[in-house]
């Protein structure tokens, strides 16, 4: 799995945060997604895509490794 954050298009809701600490923040200035981790390991992947779904201003891109 590949993450990949479209800082431009973050409206700064916070759900992916909530949902998945270890793999996005927040900058403090502007609450806009910053990605921790850009592969995360397997245990982590259903609540990525889940954060990615929920994304009211779809930020948020996955790609399933070959």
């Amino acid at each position: 799995m590949n993450i990949s954050v479209d800082q431009d298009k973050c409206c700064g809701a916070g759900t992916c945060v909530l949902l998945a600490p270890e793999v996005f923040d927040q900058r403090d200035e502007d609450g806009i997604v910053v990605l921790l981790d850009m592969q995360p390991p397997a245990e982590l992947h259903a609540t990525v895509r889940e954060a990615a779904s929920v994304c009211p201003a779809a930020a948020i891109s996955v790609s399933e490794n070959a």
